[in-house]
């Protein structure tokens, strides 16, 4: 793999025999951040599933440097726990990768306030707003400390100040040595990547 943490080898996904990509390659390494571009349908969040291991492709390969507990990911809906708190939702993340008790709470609060949200860590997710359960899902990743973040449209929901915010801790993940990818609309944050990958129809359309 030549020093990449993550590799994708002319990979083909086909769910339900719908062609979503088609002959798609990539490598990622640590520490650096790659923007995946393009219209909407253009397969930007299916690559990010295979990435994160959350979808497994029909043709090519994916092949990993990453344990599966040095993934983090943020998806578009969340994937939170309506019924449990904004800490709660951290807090189970880091339980499951096996974190100490005693530092769970602590590792969930710092990651909650780092997204300014520790005035709300006791509501649950239901009564938050879209970009507040936004936010919840980045403190999640962000705390797991992963090797490679997976972050899918990460500023939409966000106001201008928030987004910010979440773009410097995004960005601020590669600085600490994790391989960030980015699905995104958002074209200032992609000119921020250190390289970028434009999807058409399925297909690499540019790389640079």
């Amino acid at each position: 793999m030549s020093g990449a943490l993550i590799e994708v080898r002319d990979v083909g996904y086909r769910p339900n025999d719908v062609p979503v990509l088609d002959g798609v390659s990539l490598a990622v390494y640590p520490g650096e951040v790659l923007a995946v571009t393009g219209p909407s349908g253009s397969g930007k969040s299916s690559l990010l599933a295979l990435l994160a291991g959350l979808a497994t492709p029909d043709s090519g390969a994916v092949l990993s440097s990453v344990p599966p507990n040095g993934v983090g990911v943020i998806l578009q809906a969340y994937g939170l726990v309506n019924l449990l708190t904004a800490a709660e939702n951290v807090e189970v993340a880091l339980q499951a990768r096996g974190h100490s008790p005693e530092d769970v709470q602590s590792a969930a609060a710092a990651a909650l306030a780092a997204v300014r949200l520790d005035e709300v860590a006791d509501h649950l997710i239901e009564e938050l707003s879209g970009g507040q359960q936004q936010r919840v899902a980045v403190a999640r990743a962000l705390a797991l400390q992963p090797a490679l973040l997976i972050a899918d449209e990460v500023t939409a929901e966000l106001d201008a100040e928030t987004r910010d915010v979440i773009v410097e801790l995004v960005l601020g993940a590669a600085a600490t040595g994790a391989a960030v990818v980015l699905a995104t609309h958002d074209l200032e944050l992609a000119a921020r990547a250190d390289r970028r990958l434009a999807l058409v129809n399925g297909r690499v359309a540019s790389a640079a």
